[in-house]
C-alpha cells in the first residue's frame, strides 16, 4: 500500500531489476524485499523501518544518511557497499555477505551480527552498544575507539583486531578468542577482571 509518492507500508516486492535505483528520500514500512536486485543502488536520507531484505544483493551500493532501522537482512549480499552516516540500530544480519564493506560513522546500536565474517573491516569508532557479535570473525578489523558498551562476544574471533579506545563497559572478553589483540590500558584491564583479576591501581 503506498500512502503517498515516496511513502510504501506493508509492501512486497519480488524478483525486481532495480539495478542503480535512486532510492532518495524514499520511506518504506514493514516491507519485503525478495530477491530484488539494488546493485549499485543510491540513498540519500532514505528510511526503511521493520523491513526484511532476503536473497537480495545490495553490491556496490551507497547509502548516505539512511536508516535501517530494525530490519532484517537474510542471505543478503553488501559486497563492496558503502554506509555512509546511516542509522542501523536493531537491524539484523542473518549469513549475509559483510565484506569488503564501508562504513563511516552512523548509530549502529543493538544489531545483530552473530556468526558474520566481518574479517578485516574498519569499524573504527562505531557506536555498536548491545550489539551481538557472538561468534563473529573479526580478525585484523579495527574497532578502535568503538562504544561497545553492553555487547555480546561470545566466541568471537578477534585474532590481532584493534581495540584499542573502545569502550567495554560490561564487556566479557574471556569469552572472545584473543590472539595478538591490540588492547590499551582499559583494555587490559577489562579483560584481567573478566579473568577474575582483581587490579590494583596503586602499589600501596
Amino acid at each position: 500500500m503506498s500512502t503517498g509518492e515516496k511513502t510504501w507500508v506493508d509492501e512486497n516486492f519480488a524478483g525486481l531489476d532495480w539495478y542503480g535505483r535512486d532510492l532518495s528520500g524514499v520511506t518504506y514500512r514493514g516491507c519485503t524485499f525478495r530477491e530484488v536486485d539494488l546493485t549499485e543502488a543510491v540513498s540519500i536520507g532514505a528510511s526503511f523501518e521493520s523491513c526484511v531484505f532476503a536473497n537480495c544483493r545490495l553490491n556496490a551500493s551507497t547509502h548516505k544518511g539512511s536508516s535501517f532501522v530494525a530490519c532484517e537482512f537474510r542471505r543478503t549480499s553488501l559486497f563492496s557497499a558503502t554506509l555512509d552516516g546511516c542509522k542501523m540500530s536493531g537491524s539484523s544480519f542473518i549469513e549475509c555477505t559483510l565484506r569488503p564493506l564501508t562504513v563511516r560513522g552512523g548509530q549502529w546500536r543493538g544489531v545483530s551480527m552473530r556468526g558474520a565474517k566481518l574479517t578485516r573491516l574498519d569499524l573504527a569508532a562505531l557506536p555498536l552498544q548491545e550489539s551481538d557479535l557472538s561468534e563473529a570473525d573479526l580478525s585484523h578489523a579495527s574497532l578502535r575507539g568503538c562504544d561497545l558498551s553492553g555487547a555480546t562476544l561470545r566466541n568471537a574471533t578477534l585474532h590481532e583486531a584493534d581495540l584499542r579506545g573502545a569502550t567495554l563497559v560490561g564487556v566479557d572478553l574471556s569469552l572472545a578468542k584473543l590472539r595478538s589483540t591490540r588492547l590499551d590500558l582499559a583494555g587490559a584491564v577489562a579483560l584481567a577482571e573478566a579473568c577474575g583479576a582483581v587490579v590494583e591501581t596503586s602499589s600501596g
